[in-house]
């Protein structure tokens, strides 16, 4: 077993990975270099051994990957071999969103469960998923066995739910929320800020128009 910290953008790069390699082998591919997947991942070849180089030695010299044996290797390393349960915590317009993607339960993530304050949100049904009560929510995780948690609220509740997710045994959550949130050593927080991310496009769109002048 792996015991050393993993950089994170490392592990984001696994997971693209997987992603090209499932593309290739839908095509037929059974094998590939570590060049053609690094010119699809946006990165060199060196960069693709040394990612996979973390976790063991993969691939024959002259001959590239197995394509097959490589996204199962992947799948493994990046826990995709079991099947997560998810709690919704908010059922706004993204969480609805979110809990239509079909493709959370493509990769082994199910939603199980969706909490919310309002009472007028309170008792509808997102497809098979009665919207509960956050009231409840220490209930619902040891009811539904939740794994992990999707927090899209505003910012002021965050941190609150945050801390009530934590007591009752929840050490892995994708923040939507916009703030920063604290959690003691062992729980993990994974930030999505779309605001953060728009600007950054727009930083790019600014840059392009002024490097073009």
């Amino acid at each position: 077993m792996l015991h050393r910290k993993i950089a994170d953008s490392t592990v984001r790069r696994l997971a693209i990975y997987l992603r090209f390699l499932e593309e290739f082998a839908e095509q037929g591919a059974d094998t590939l270099s570590s060049e053609a997947l690094a010119h699809r991942a946006g990165t060199t070849s060196a960069q693709v051994r040394k990612d996979l180089s973390f976790f063991g030695s993969f691939g024959k010299r002259g001959l590239g990957y197995d394509v097959h044996a490589l996204a199962s290797e992947l799948r493994e390393i990046l826990g995709l071999t079991r099947r997560y349960r998810v709690m919704m915590i908010g059922a706004g317009r993204l969480a609805s969103a979110l809990v239509q993607y079909s493709g959370f339960g493509a990769r082994g993530f199910d939603i199980v469960a969706v909490l919310e304050k309002d009472p007028a949100k309170i008792g509808q049904s997102w497809g098979d998923i009665p919207v509960q009560n956050v009231a409840h929510l220490e209930q619902v995780v040891r009811d539904e066995r939740v794994d992990l948690a999707v927090l899209v609220t505003p910012a002021d509740p965050a941190q609150a739910l945050v801390d009530r997710l934590v007591k009752a045994g929840v050490t892995a959550i994708l923040n939507f929320a916009p703030v920063q949130l604290h959690v003691p050593e062992g729980v993990e927080v994974k930030n999505v800020n779309l605001a953060v991310e728009l600007e950054t496009l727009s930083y790019a769109i600014a840059h392009r128009a002024v490097d073009a002048r």
